[in-house]
This record gives structure tokens, sequence and C-alpha cells, in this order.
């Protein structure tokens, strides 16, 4: 899954490791979902949202519904 999560974290001038401990996940975790190698869980990616104070959709884009526009 495609995701911003990399850019708003440079926005504020986070390392992983600064997200990591946001989120209390390891920075492997952060790194694997910035990547797309890992799909958050639902409860993790509504912790992101909450974090950045941004709705779901606004950070992780549906690969399906990319490839429809």
């Amino acid at each position: 899954m495609n995701n911003r999560l990399r850019e708003l974290r440079a926005e504020r001038g986070w390392s992983q490791q600064d997200l990591a401990d946001r989120l209390t996940v390891s920075r492997q975790s952060v790194n694997a979902i910035e990547t797309g190698r890992y799909d958050p869980s639902l409860p993790l990616a509504f912790k992101i949202a909450d974090l950045f104070d941004l709705a779901i959709e606004n950070i992780f884009v549906n690969p399906a519904k990319e490839q429809d526009q």
C-alpha cells in the first residue's frame, strides 16, 4: 500500500526512530510501512492518522484505486 508517511515524517523533522517511539513500534516497522513492505493493522493506521491529525485516506492510498485513475 502506498503512503505519505515518509513525507509527513520529514515535514516534522522526525527520524524513523522518533516516529517509532511516538507510535510505540520498532524503527524497522516504520521503515517497512514507509517502503510499502508492510501494511499496518487498522488500529496502527488509526494511531498514525491521529498522530498526524489526518484522515487515514490522506495518508494511505489504496493501490486498486490508484489504478482506476
